[in-house]
């Protein structure tokens, strides 16, 4: 295990510690940030080069995951951005924690005007995970021709948060509001890549491989506090029980080998687009699955105390449950059918 795996995997018992109150509180998990910040988890080498670093990206992002899904959320975005600079020539800031903001409202949306050297924003994001707290973002903006532009902001520039109108259910400590930008003008050189570059493949679609590494993570800690629960209660050596636990162990593993795929996969270079969006589509609804399985075989296995607040399984279904409600889950299953079944010849 590499340092950094190493160090993040010391902050992991620390993080599940410190969950439950950030979650009750909705607070920002600044301390978590710091930490990740000081063991170089917020700086890992970009873009990926070969599939030892895959494997090593996945597994930070589990153990983050598995720590506090709210923070793996925080840290897949940030790294999410990074990949997209990467990828398109520009250099991060040291030390800033970066938002990805790509959602807009069903009205009033983000959109950009150049106007020489300068642009205008007008409109807003939402669904702004690190809303209020990231120091720069990845945001997206329609242009005068409708296209898609990405724009990477320092933040501070007279942008105004506002929470959601409803609260969501989980993920609470990832703190997601709106971002207005009304208003706020930036040099173009915060412009990145070109008009649709956001949108193009395999990146559009492959990237979704590090959400599942996270949420690969989040299920490890599910049936870790599961079997302990059980274990404590003298639970565990009741048949059933026993059962439904195995069940899930077979869940978590197959998401192992999973997240191990897509990442191999998304980030390999010299491989075909098809086949890296496919796996990591492949991926993504089989992690869901086995997440979704997972909590309710612990759910019935422990009974109502999988309900009480304070409990971590509740914090952790309840956190997985918003995580994976990840859009056109359907449409990512049947396309990547679909590109498999045209060619048989790929293997996973």
């Amino acid at each position: 295990m590499s340092a950094l795996l190493t160090a993040v995997s010391q902050l992991v018992p620390w993080m599940q510690g410190r969950a439950d109150a950030l979650d009750r509180d909705a607070a920002f998990p600044d301390e978590e940030i710091d930490r990740l910040r000081a063991v170089g988890a917020l700086s890992p080498p970009l873009p990926v080069l070969d599939s030892g670093s895959a494997d090593e990206l996945a597994r930070l992002l589990g153990l983050v995951g598995r720590g506090n899904l709210s923070v793996g959320r925080i840290l897949e975005a940030h790294i999410n951005a990074l990949h997209l600079m990467a990828r398109y020539g520009a250099d991060p800031d040291d030390g800033r924690l970066y938002a990805l903001w790509v959602t807009d409202p069903p009205v009033n949306g983000l959109r950009m005007r150049r106007s020489g050297s300068r642009v205008l924003l007008s409109g807003r994001k939402q669904f702004c995970s690190a809303a209020g707290y990231a120091t720069g973002a990845l945001v997206t903006a329609r242009d005068g021709d409708g296209d898609t532009r990405m724009l990477v902001l320092r933040l501070g520039i007279g942008e105004a948060v506002t929470p959601l109108p409803s609260p969501l259910q989980g993920m609470r400590a990832a703190v997601t509001g709106a971002v207005e930008f009304t208003g706020c003008e930036v040099s173009a050189d915060c412009l990145l890549g070109r008009a649709g570059d956001y949108l193009r493949e395999p990146d559009f679609s492959a990237g979704a491989w590090r959400g599942s590494a996270v949420a690969f993570g989040g299920l490890i800690a599910l049936i870790g506090h599961a079997a302990e629960q059980l274990r404590q209660s003298g639970r565990l050596d009741n048949p059933h029980g026993q059962a439904r636990l195995g069940r899930a162990f077979v869940a978590r593993e197959a998401s192992r080998l999973w997240v191990a795929a897509a990442a191999r996969a998304a980030e390999d270079d010299t491989a075909e687009t098809g086949y890296r969006v496919a796996t990591a589509g492949l991926a993504r609804i089989a992690v869901e699955t086995a997440c979704l399985d997972a909590m309710r075989l612990v759910q019935r296995s422990l009974g109502l105390s999988a309900f009480r607040q304070g409990n971590p399984v509740e914090l952790i279904c309840r956190d997985l449950s918003t995580y994976l409600r990840q859009p056109a889950p359907d449409e990512v299953l049947t396309e990547a059918a679909v590109w498999f079944a045209d060619h048989p010849e790929d293997r996973l």
